[in-house]
């Protein structure tokens, strides 16, 4: 079970069918009202809450209390895809698939705003690792702003192995680092592919980066080293769409 809080991030979950157990909200706000008024009309179990026990059900002891807004969904854990799905749901696009690959990110934040940028810029899945990197949370859902309920994330015990599959399957991978041959505006990304991100602190890992078909990297003029992952990924993922677009 998990929770998803917020007006957009619920907003989001019950227009898209998500599985809501039961939904919290608090008297005073006219979003919360129009909100608590479509799960009652979807047959979701509504209940009036206090907004301070709301900000209390999403705060972990020890942390500055977070701000439910007034709203929270408790919902089914989140429901992993599989690599074919993705790729059968390009297919049915008829589009090349285009798909993101992380190397071991472990911020939430830094995961929910790379599914957000990916789902408004026609990113058809994303694929994560299942230890030592973060999976889909309620963090994750509140920052990703509802984009985890259109997003298919698959979870693979092996990177390496994931990135076989997809090559396999046509896809031209592209590892991101910023000591890349060339620059994300040099390269034609307009085919099947698949970007690798890596972890916030280290970047690629060695057996990752060996097995991308070429690595690039964002042309940077500023005196700081290098972006933020999340940063990376949605400007990289803005300029494939641009070039796809333009093709």
């Amino acid at each position: 079970m998990g929770l998803i809080y917020g007006v957009n991030p619920v907003k989001e979950a019950i227009e898209s069918g998500k599985t809501i157990n039961k939904l919290y909200g608090s008297k005073g706000s006219k979003e919360v009202y129009e909100l608590l008024k479509l799960a009652k009309s979807k047959g979701i179990v509504t209940v009036e809450a206090d907004k301070i026990k709301l900000d209390k059900m999403i705060t972990t002891e020890g942390e500055k209390l977070k701000n439910s807004q007034g709203i929270i969904a408790s919902v089914t854990d989140y429901e992993y895809y599989e690599i074919e799905d993705i790729l059968e749901y390009a297919n049915s696009k008829n589009e090349k698939p285009f798909v993101l690959i992380l190397d071991k990110i472990e911020d939430p934040h830094n995961l929910g705003a790379i599914i957000r940028s990916a789902e408004c810029m026609g990113v058809h899945g994303i694929v994560i690792q299942k230890r030592n990197a973060c999976q889909i949370t309620d963090v994750v859902e509140k920052t990703a702003a509802g984009a985890v309920n259109y997003m298919r994330v698959a979870r693979v015990t092996n990177i390496t192995r994931a990135i076989e599959e997809l090559k396999e399957a046509g896809l031209w991978i592209y590892g991101l680092d910023m000591e890349g041959a060339t620059t994300i505006y040099e390269t034609d990304l307009t085919g099947a592919i698949g970007i690798v991100v890596g972890n916030e602190g280290e970047g690629i890992s060695r057996l990752v980066r060996e097995n991308c078909d070429g690595i690039i990297k964002i042309p940077m003029v500023g005196k700081t080293e290098s972006l933020n992952a999340s940063v990376s990924a949605a400007i990289t993922i803005y300029e494939i769409k641009r070039q796809m677009d333009k093709k």
